[in-house]
């Protein structure tokens, strides 16, 4: 049996996870949120994960612990996430791997944002459209970036 690097999967979950990032920071700007208020929320949602519900209430500043916890638990779900997306696009063409990223996506929006609530309600205020297109741009872009370096050179 062949073994494979885990490389590819590593940038497939970074890259999602920073362009879904991204993509919603520019998106907040464009819809006239702040952007930084919202990364900030959004931190201490992921966080309470592990830390608690307590830690959804705490102040809208910046927290280091809460944004390294946050951080860390973004990270070990995008790996999950991206390492699953990878078994499923590993041999399809780009075109494929881009459209069935997109699907995963989505899929992924509705288990977070709407399965995952009933454990973890504090998610419910943030669905929405813009969080949907994170999710969408995360599936893409774990698909796309898997796809390029998995390839041999």
């Amino acid at each position: 049996m062949k073994h494979t690097s885990p490389v590819p999967i590593l940038w497939a979950a970074f890259g999602a996870a920073v362009g879904s990032t991204v993509i919603e920071l520019l998106l907040w700007s464009i819809a006239g949120d702040d952007a930084v208020r919202n990364l900030l929320r959004d931190a201490r949602l992921t966080a309470a994960i592990v830390m608690g519900r307590s830690v959804v209430g705490t102040s809208a500043g910046f927290d280091p612990l809460v944004m390294g916890v946050a951080t860390l638990v973004h990270a070990a779900l995008s790996l999950a996430y991206a390492a699953v997306l990878a078994k499923v696009v590993r041999n399809m063409s780009l075109g494929a791997a881009l459209l069935t990223g997109g699907a995963f996506g989505l899929i992924l929006y509705g288990v977070n944002l709407h399965a995952f609530t009933a454990i973890f309600p504090w998610f419910i205020p943030v669905r929405g459209a813009i969080t949907l297109v994170a999710h969408l741009v995360f599936g893409m872009t774990a698909a796309v970036v898997y796809h390029v370096v998995k390839r041999p050179v």
